[in-house]
């Protein structure tokens, strides 16, 4: 079944977008996913299509409008797929969310611009608010596309080895462990002779130990989170 993506947009030029290239673009040719971009600007029936307007109380910057919003969603199907509104304040995307949401029909995904979204709108479509990171960009489409990315390589005949999948960083908790190909010596660094043993109880055993020290060292929260899981058992 057709994974269908809904992206609401007042920039529907920048889809695909480098979704259209690499694994990622032989799936959407495949119709392993689909592509729907909605332009927010056509569901305006206000003056010159406008889509904002000066926040309430004062302040710098525009508003997306709830009608022109609410307009755009209404005019997609949902078919049990989450809504999405990309934003800074949403809860932080985890690969967990990826692996739940590629799972599940589609998304429909609201690309932000300006100071955000009449807060109405978002109460009033149950929408959630999912965010990429702890910094701010111009608009949510480069977030959309970082969203969809994630989760279509995940579905089923996109990546094309499912070994890979399991053993990258967070899907055990864990950041991955260093990578090295030929050749065997480059400016003077080797590979690890660990590696090139044939012992694949030993090369499993270097693999998950540095595993843990690149993550105790980087990603002291995610450490924190394993250590404790192994207490749990």
């Amino acid at each position: 079944m057709t994974f269908k993506t809904s992206i609401l947009t007042l920039f529907p030029e920048a889809f695909p977008g480098i979704l259209g290239t690499s694994i990622i673009g032989r799936a959407l040719e495949n119709d392993i996913w689909s592509l729907e971009t909605l332009d927010i600007r056509a569901f305006s029936d206000h003056k010159h299509r406008s889509v904002d307007d000066t926040p309430a109380g004062g302040g710098a910057g525009m508003v997306l409008r709830p009608d022109v919003v609410a307009a755009t969603i209404d005019a997609v199907d949902r078919e049990d797929r989450p809504l999405i509104y990309l934003s800074p304040r949403g809860k932080t995307l985890t690969q967990a969310r990826v692996r739940e949401l590629s799972q599940s029909p589609g998304v429909i995904l609201i690309c932000g611009r300006f100071e955000g979204l009449d807060e109405r709108v978002i109460e009033a479509r149950g929408i959630e608010e999912v965010s990429i990171g702890d910094y701010i960009l111009a608009g949510g489409e480069v977030a959309a596309m970082v969203l969809l990315e994630a989760v279509v390589r995940l579905l089923p005949g996109v990546a094309g080895n499912d070994l890979s999948l399991e053993e990258e960083s967070f899907e055990s908790g864990l950041l991955e462990y260093p990578h090295y190909t030929r050749p065997r010596v480059w400016e003077d660094r080797a590979i690890p002779d660990v590696l090139l043993s044939g012992n694949h109880g030993a090369v499993e055993k270097w693999r998950r130990e540095k595993a843990e020290e690149l993550t105790k060292v980087r990603r002291p929260d995610l450490w924190k989170a394993h250590m404790e899981r192994k207490e749990q058992g």
